[in-house]
């Protein structure tokens, strides 16, 4: 059972526990062990002239420490506790990230939007799975693979168009980071709702999307 955190309620105005002390490697083992998702490793921080700086050298790098370090991510992912402890030995201090599309997808949302959607989630007392808070304020609800295809149709059935919510899904081809990577200064991934037993059967994104365009809508 994952012990990273504890959940967060589902208010804006909860305080996002710290990350307990699990090496990355740890968790990464974790995630591809527990969880069976896959996982990869991804840039990490380098201290340089006072200041954390991306290990890909560039210094106005968007994303410090928390994307691909290769082109060839896709084919590096491994579902293999055995495979990511030892890719993590090699660079302990890198990012974990996990691709989506394959055992699931990912419905970002602003981190506003986000909170009143779980607030609601809540009422309606629907099912969640994993759901991550990253430092640049956006929230990421794990759901079943196959929800970047369906969303754009289901959203126009509640009669929004997916170009006017700030919602996107990340499936095949994209990832998501785990915590407790660090987005540069900027702060570490957390969980808004942790891996627990209770969510190892991940909602269809049919189930979330009206509650998730309705914060977005709001939010705008």
């Amino acid at each position: 059972m994952f012990i990273v955190e504890e959940t967060i309620a589902g208010t804006e105005a909860a305080q996002i526990p710290k990350q307990r002390g699990e090496s990355l490697l740890e968790t990464a083992v974790r995630y591809a062990e527990e969880r069976h998702w896959d996982v990869f490793p991804g840039t990490w921080l380098e201290a340089a002239d006072g200041a954390q700086r991306c290990s890909c050298g560039d210094a106005a790098c968007p994303a410090p420490g928390s994307h691909p370090a290769r082109p060839d991510w896709e084919s590096q992912a491994t579902g293999s506790a055995t495979v990511a402890r030892r890719m993590w030995q090699k660079q302990p201090t890198a990012s974990i990230l996990l691709p989506t599309g394959r055992t699931f997808d990912a419905i970002s949302v602003p981190e506003t939007a986000g909170f009143l959607a779980l607030a609601r989630m809540e009422r309606m007392e629907l099912t969640l799975g994993p759901v991550t808070l990253t430092p640049d304020r956006r929230m990421e609800f794990f759901v079943l693979p196959g929800a970047a295809v369906k969303v754009p149709d289901l959203v126009r059935k509640l009669g929004w168009s997916l170009s006017s919510l700030d919602l996107t899904v990340l499936g095949e081809g994209a990832y998501v980071a785990a915590p407790p990577t660090r987005f540069g200064s900027r702060g570490a991934v957390q969980w808004a709702c942790r891996p627990t037993p209770a969510n190892r059967w991940l909602p269809d994104a049919e189930e979330l999307i009206s509650p998730l365009a309705y914060a977005c809508g709001r939010d705008r």
